[in-house]
């Protein structure tokens, strides 16, 4: 499935019907009063929250939404019928803005939350809303009010539970296939996964947590270098962050520095996160030296940090690192809730 984070639309709401202006007509009642219906409402354009939504790819491929404008109200009071709403579904976690500005018109946060992008125009009122005891035969109606068009950008930000943090080519990618049914692309060369991959990481029984996998970072992201912001935007969202460093690295702490780093200059709140740091690769080094690492390794890092040796591909250390992932989300979880 092709991971699609930020989209443009058009979405324009139905102009409203127009009132009647009508009069009754019977044998028994030559001089009937007026009786013009009122004109029905248009459609509106509306977000909501889908659960079963990862992606923002259905609306890359169809973004001219426009609903239905109101019928004109008729005789005997009968009022026009509605314009039909369109209703979009949506990940949660997008952000909705107005195009070409950084004006923020809502957010979609949970299942079933719901936005109005475009309110549809209200239908007109017929010629029998305006009767009274001075005016007893009107013979005007209101036209309906026209609707609105506005162009909208969309935006997902990733809600994980873990976003994985590391250069290029760290292992990322395999380690959250390892961990999870996710199957990001995976290739012996120094760029980067271009797409955030989600993956469902099972602990026990009715206990998982999400894994994101993110475009690696390099220097000078938070500067929009390499993918810069598209990266950095989704790691707000993430309770746990997950650093992972090849331990083949020519400088782990430094590695690690740089990272911060990053996170740093683009929001100093991303520091405030729990995490923990994978040394991957670990099956590189002989047997009897994998147990000496997390000590050998503490040494170069000021950070009171949680390492954890581990390999996806020979799968050392990959239990030990998803039990301690779920005791960090649990305790974010609990502040979560006392905060709230």
């Amino acid at each position: 499935m092709k991971f699609v984070d930020y989209v443009t639309i058009t979405a324009r709401s139905g102009r409203g019907g127009a009132g009647a202006v009508v009069f009754r007509r019977a044998r028994y009642e030559p001089k009937g009063g007026p009786s013009g219906g009122d004109g029905g409402d248009g459609g509106s354009v509306v977000l909501v929250g889908d659960e079963n939504l990862y992606t923002l790819l259905d609306l890359r491929y169809n973004r001219h939404h426009f609903a239905g404008s109101g019928e004109a109200g008729a005789g005997n009071d009968r009022k026009g019928a509605d314009g039909e709403d369109i209703v979009l579904g949506v990940p949660p976690g997008t952000i909705v803005k107005v195009t070409g500005t950084d004006r923020v018109i809502g957010e979609i946060e949970q299942p079933g939350d719901r936005l109005v992008l475009v309110r549809g125009g209200r239908g007109g009122k017929g010629n029998a809303f305006f009767k009274s005891s001075t005016n007893q035969a009107p013979r005007h109606a209101q036209p309906g009010e026209p609707g609105e068009e506005k162009h909208i950008t969309l935006e997902l930000k990733l809600l994980a539970d873990v976003g994985l943090v590391g250069l290029p080519n760290a292992g990322k990618s395999t380690l959250i296939a390892s961990m999870s049914a996710a199957r990001p692309k995976v290739a012996a060369y120094p760029f980067t996964t271009l797409e955030p991959a989600l993956g469902v990481v099972y602990v026990e029984d009715y206990q998982s947590f999400v894994m994101a996998d993110i475009p690696g970072i390099i220097e000078g992201a938070h500067e929009g270098k390499g993918l810069g912001l598209q990266f950095l935007k989704h790691i707000e969202r993430n309770a746990v962050l997950l650093f992972v460093i090849p331990i083949d690295s020519k400088d782990l702490a430094g590695e690690y520095r740089t990272l911060l780093g990053e996170l740093a200059s683009y929001d100093e709140a991303l520091l405030q996160k729990p995490r923990l740091l994978a040394l991957s690769k670990i099956d590189l080094l002989p047997p009897a030296e994998q147990d000496l690492i997390p000590d050998v390794v503490r040494e170069s890092f000021a950070d009171d940090i949680d390492l954890i040796p581990v390999s996806s591909v020979a799968n050392i250390g990959m239990t030990q690192l998803k039990h301690q992932l779920w005791t960090a989300i649990r305790r974010h979880r609990v502040s979560q809730e006392v905060e709230g």
